[in-house]
């Protein structure tokens, strides 16, 4: 991008030419954050003492420990009635049978289907499967759907409004298929299976029994006995040409209490104290495999924790030495994000400070690593940056302006795009945030080979580029805590779960 367009639509955006000079002070704490010191608290969080850091788990607590102490050493207040553990309740739902048979076939969990629903059914259902295919009123009005197994194509999108559409019509099940290939499910069902016997973790709630099977594009073929591209072609608008096939299910559930806290740190503002910008990553991971490797999570998201640990102590080091930020800052480690954005859900929902006075969202969630698209490249000093002008035109010209004056790294817009069919930014804490209208942007270095694998290990780490993605981080920070005007909600969370 050219440099001097984005010095000009600086000066635009109402930058003086005096400030467009690296400012000393700013600059003396960014400098604060170091590789060495990201390393020292990763190494730590991210070592096979912490057993992968498993949501409720004594070692996600120990890390909470560690977490906590630094803050208090730092002098950041405890905003949770004095303390800095906000208690998460959740439960973990465990499945000691989970059955399915269709026609004569008997699928075996965790190999031919992943069970992703809810339920708790004592003795075997019989009913039939129907193939819907593409979720539509008009696909509806063909297929009867009442109190039957109903095979549904949803690849590409997010399926949780096209399940509730289907249930909503009395179907007693869905057979998904969110992916297509082999290969794809089958890492989804080796990550089932690695964790079977764990337990899901989440809210406690009543929940209707309709479970959920998701299945890969060439297993749903196999069961309706038709060729994937002829059951791709139905799906569209003829799905009633498929025929039924016989099926039945067996689910039996089990419910424990978990115990799981976010973590939260907060630093007062001075004239704008009570607007808030939140500093957020994910503290946790995914534990150990049912073998015994363990999930050590240095990226995801080791990194993201120790750069909000990082960017506290610069914003410390400074309202020490009489910077005090003009708008409060909290610093937010939170639970539970790999198993559903359950801890910044919890927060939304409970938040120890006004969401109408949270004026911005900055998660950090991996940005120790290259990724693929990057791995080959000459210039690997990058960050995808995902959201950051969904909800306000504001937070990416000053991201940008801090980004040419500070860091002078590629930033990379690509998942922004509406038809991305990762749908990143649905995918991390700052979502629950978003969804409260409050502007975000997520921060992130992409998908690599040991993305949610037990090789995802501090060794691999990026220290002098993560230092670099974290000071933008900060300069950010700083230049919207210390603006006059608070940044202005001018767009639309437009996109949909869809």
């Amino acid at each position: 991008m050219n440099k001097s367009l984005l010095l000009s639509g600086a000066l635009a955006f109402g930058l003086s030419a005096s400030v467009l000079a690296q400012a000393p002070a700013q600059v003396k704490y960014a400098n604060t954050i170091s590789a060495g010191d990201l390393e020292e608290h990763l190494t730590y969080l991210a070592s096979d003492e912490m057993k992968g850091r498993d949501t409720g788990s004594e070692e996600q607590k120990i890390a909470a420990n560690y977490i906590v102490e630094f803050y208090k050493n730092l002098g950041l207040a405890g905003p949770v009635d004095g303390g800095y553990l906000q208690s998460v309740e959740l439960v973990s739902s465990s499945f000691s049978e989970v059955e399915l048979k269709v026609g004569k076939n008997k699928l075996v969990n965790n190999e031919d289907f992943v069970f992703v629903g809810d339920g708790d059914m004592k003795k075997t259902s019989k009913t039939d499967l129907v193939f819907l295919g593409l979720v539509s009123d008009e696909n509806l009005a063909k297929v009867d759907v009442k109190d039957k197994l109903v095979g549904i194509w949803a690849v590409g999108v997010r399926s949780n409004n096209l399940l509730t559409q289907v249930m909503d019509a009395g179907a007693a099940g869905v057979v998904l298929v969110s992916m297509e290939g082999q290969a794809n499910f089958d890492r989804i069902a080796n990550r089932y299976k690695t964790l079977a016997g764990k337990g899901r973790i989440g809210f406690p709630k009543e929940v209707e029994q309709k479970p959920v099977f998701m299945v890969s594009s060439d297993k749903m073929a196999e069961l309706f006995e038709t060729p994937v591209e002829d059951l791709k072609e139905a799906a569209k608008s003829s799905p009633e040409t498929i025929k039924s096939q016989k099926a039945s299910y067996k689910i039996e559930k089990e419910i424990e209490e978990v115990d799981s806290s976010n973590i939260l740190a907060f630093l007062e503002g001075t004239d704008k104290k009570e607007e808030i910008i939140v500093i957020s990553s994910h503290y946790d991971h995914v534990g150990v495999s049912s073998t015994g490797e363990i999930f050590n999570g240095a990226d995801d998201d080791g990194s993201g924790t120790v750069s909000v640990m990082e960017i506290a102590e610069a914003f410390a080091t400074a309202a020490k030495e009489g910077n005090r930020p003009r708008r409060s800052i909290l610093f937010l480690n939170v639970t539970g994000e790999e198993k559903g954005l359950l801890g910044s859900a919890y927060y939304a929902d409970h938040p120890i400070f006004p969401l109408e006075n949270t004026i911005l969202n900055l998660n950090i969630d991996m940005v120790g690593r290259i990724d693929y698209e990057y791995q080959d490249s000459s210039n690997t000093d990058f960050v995808y940056v995902i959201g950051s002008e969904m909800l306000s035109t504001d937070l990416k010209k000053i991201l940008e302006y801090n980004n040419i004056t500070y860091s002078d790294l590629i930033l990379d817009y690509r998942y922004d795009a509406e038809d991305d069919p990762n749908r990143f930014y649905y995918r991390s804490d700052h979502y629950n945030f978003a969804k409260n209208n409050i502007p975000i942007a997520f921060f992130f270095n992409g998908v690599h080979d040991d993305y949610h694998q037990v090789t995802d290990t501090v060794d691999k780490i990026e220290f002098p580029l993560m230092e670099k993605r974290v000071k933008l981080i900060f300069h950010t920070a700083w230049d919207v805590a210390n603006r006059e005007n608070r940044i202005r909600v001018d767009g639309t969370n437009t996109r949909t779960e869809r």
